[in-house]
């Protein structure tokens, strides 16, 4: 999914959620549903989670400056490691203490037509949304199976909102089970334990995405795939020997630093040797726009026939 259209995605949960979170509070007070304020939490939740992706965004693409000369890209982590803490913290927590304060002080549904109707509008957004979310990520990874390409996914603003449709989902399910079982058996402690349910489906989700996004804020190198092609550009050059597996790192989506180790051919003069550097550089950030910076160390036979990295 390209940065554009990741924004245009998050935007349009942003929207989406704040309406329906609206609409749920309404119902929620209307009716006195537990399951329904969760759910109207949920949603409020995601709506400011999905502000934290946005702003996110906007300071990871502010330029390098002297103190930060790698740029600010993973300020977009950060801030999707914020969303995380949140979604446990707020949405969750707040969840599952509703639940039982419900539990604790029960009050019955008097007339659920409104918990209806608006679980029901609320899916129908919520499953269009996942629908055009799946389609487009696995149209942008059609060779990856879906858990491998959210895995080896690097833009936390896509997963998230996979995640959060999916959470929404489940949730407005367990919402309906707990409005309909407990209004059908004259049972409030079921519409209570619908809300508990809820919260730990919010605080599992925050633990999938804080375990995804940790990874990505302590470093993570490109796809092999992506490795393997840079490699080969490399060797298309006939003055290269050898050249050591490189050594990239992520700074943002599409922020990449690529090192390299090479030997090049010793019967090259040094000004040969700076030309075929220039060639390899603009070749790799030709075919691989999302290299940003390239460091290129020239070695000796010595150094590779010592090396425990064996050259490639």
């Amino acid at each position: 999914m390209s940065k554009g259209e990741s924004n245009i995605a998050i935007v349009g949960a942003f929207t989406a959620n704040l309406l329906i979170a609206i609409i749920k509070f309404i119902a929620a007070a209307i009716t006195g549903s537990s399951a329904m304020l969760s759910e109207g939490i949920h949603s409020l939740v995601d709506t400011g989670n999905t502000g934290l992706l946005l702003f996110g965004d906007y300071r990871s693409k502010k330029k390098a400056t002297p103190s930060h000369p790698f740029g600010y890209g993973r300020e977009l982590y950060f801030w999707s490691l914020v969303v995380a803490i949140s979604l446990f913290a707020v949405g969750g927590g707040m969840s599952i203490y509703e639940g039982i304060l419900h539990i604790q002080h029960p009050e019955e549904i008097e007339d659920p037509f409104w918990n209806y109707i608006v679980i029901a509008l609320a899916f129908v957004l919520s499953a269009v949304s996942l629908f055009v979310a799946v389609k487009k990520f696995l149209e942008d990874n059609p060779d990856k199976s879906f858990w491998r390409a959210i895995k080896e996914s690097k833009d936390p603003g896509t997963f998230s909102i996979l995640f959060e449709d999916s959470a929404d989902i489940l949730g407005l399910i367990i919402a309906f089970l707990g409005v309909y079982l407990g209004h059908t058996l004259n049972n409030p402690y079921i519409d209570g334990a619908a809300s508990i349910a809820i919260g730990l489906i919010l605080s599992s989700l925050s633990l999938m995405l804080a375990f995804e996004t940790k990874s990505l804020l302590i470093g993570e190198s490109a796809d092999q795939e992506l490795i393997d092609k840079i490699v080969q550009t490399i060797k298309e050059n006939k003055s290269v020997v050898h050249v050591r597996s490189p050594l990239t790192l992520h700074f943002g989506p599409r922020d990449i630093l690529l090192a390299l180790d090479i030997q090049f051919d010793p019967n090259l003069l040094m000004n040969d040797v700076a030309v075929n550097i220039d060639r390899i550089e603009d070749s790799i950030r030709l075919k691989y726009p999302e290299i940003k910076r390239i460091y290129i160390e020239i070695k000796s036979i010595t150094y590779f026939s010592e090396s425990p990295h064996k050259p490639v």
